[in-house]
């Protein structure tokens, strides 16, 4: 017989945070998060102090057999000015019924906690996040912080009522499969941009609380027309900050600047998930921090992770200085594999950049909702 069991013991919460890697045991393009990152998240992120999250686990008989978490995330909808509630962290053996009563429970808590409108995932917690179900390019592993699932998960989800809310796009390049007019043309337009005081440069390291703290009102202010979208607390983007910052390559984190004001980033990060995929479990001891360590330069992929610029600076040529300087360092570093993403399906502006640099839409991610 078949339960739902909320997570409420650590005991608990490692079956949770381990039940992935029992259903994909098989499969050669899987990537197991790191347990004590997924620790993390689930209970120390900055996001708990004015969130609230359950998380769930299915039972069939003694065994797990799927998981959920219910995600109340208050900061979406003060912002949005609605009163919807999330699910994440969704896991589940190909079994409608179980799928069913993991979404039920989910649903169920986020109505006790006064939700009454729309039911939206997969978000783990929100679009700054990992989040959105694969539902097309199931042939190869996700590059760093991009989502992973089995096929099956796309009718799990629909049968349950879910119908698509957007589609997130993942675009790819193979070896020099890109245009390089922006690499060709880069000295001319850093020039252009010099007649408005405008700069490109790498985020400075040795002052990186001050940079962080610049970087963050960008962050903000450049995607805050985006759906979905929720402004990071300073304290969150202060977390986010510290864990890329122990993986950063300065020659692909970008900022321009104009006379001391950052007004857009550029930002790419080596692909770790080449090194994450050899780590048993995700368990740094005894033997994953020396694999990490060992592999972590012969990373040969890198993932755009993010590029922004602020209203009133936009189709300057800072976005092409940008693209620019990226790809030059990936061909001077000899990188094999580039992943930019996601982008909505609908922001033109950005996806056309992408295409008119031979970007290929090679992914692609499914945000689905229902009437709670």
């Amino acid at each position: 017989m078949k339960k739902i069991v909320p997570v409420i013991s650590k005991k608990q919460l490692t079956s949770f945070i381990d039940f992935p890697h029992d259903l994909y045991k098989d499969d050669p393009n899987y990537v197991p998060e790191l347990f004590i990152a997924q620790k993390d998240l689930l209970t120390k992120h900055p996001f708990h102090k004015h969130n609230s999250l359950q998380a769930f686990l299915a039972y069939d008989g003694d065994k797990i057999v799927g998981r959920i978490a219910a995600i109340l995330n208050n900061s979406h909808n003060d912002f949005n000015r609605v009163n919807d509630g999330f699910w994440g962290f969704f896991d589940c053996i190909n079994d409608q019924e179980t799928a069913n009563l993991l979404f039920n429970a989910a649903a169920q808590w986020l109505k006790d906690k006064g939700v009454d409108q729309k039911f939206i995932g997969p978000v783990n917690f929100s679009t700054n996040e990992a989040c959105g179900l694969l539902i097309e390019g199931f042939d190869s592993p996700p590059f760093l912080m991009m989502t992973y699932n089995s096929p099956y998960y796309i009718q799990l989800i629909e049968k349950a009522g879910f119908l698509k809310q957007i589609d997130l796009i993942a675009w790819h390049w193979d070896g020099e499969g890109y245009d390089d007019r922006s690499v060709r043309l880069l000295e001319a337009l850093k020039e252009r941009l010099k007649r408005n005081n405008i700069v490109i440069r790498s985020v400075n390291l040795k002052n990186f609380k001050e940079e962080a703290a610049k970087l963050r009102e960008v962050y903000n202010s450049a995607w805050d027309k985006n759906s979905g979208f929720v402004p990071l607390t300073d304290e969150e983007f202060d977390y986010l900050a510290k864990d890329l910052k122990l993986i950063l390559d300065t020659d692909f984190a970008l900022v321009a600047e104009q006379e001391g004001k950052i007004v857009g980033f550029g930002l790419a990060l080596p692909n770790f998930n080449e090194v994450l995929q050899k780590v048993k479990r995700g368990r740094l001891l005894p033997t994953g921090i020396f694999k990490i360590l060992l592999n972590r330069k012969k990373v040969q992929s890198i993932r755009i992770y993010a590029l922004g610029i602020i209203d009133g600076y936009r189709k300057m040529g800072i976005e092409a200085c940008l693209y620019g300087t990226i790809i030059r360092e990936y061909k001077r570093k000899g990188f094999k594999h580039a992943e930019a993403g996601w982008t909505l399906e609908n922001n033109t502006l950005i996806n056309e950049a992408i295409i008119a640099i031979k970007g290929d839409p090679y992914k692609k991610y499914r945000i689905y909702e229902k009437l709670i």
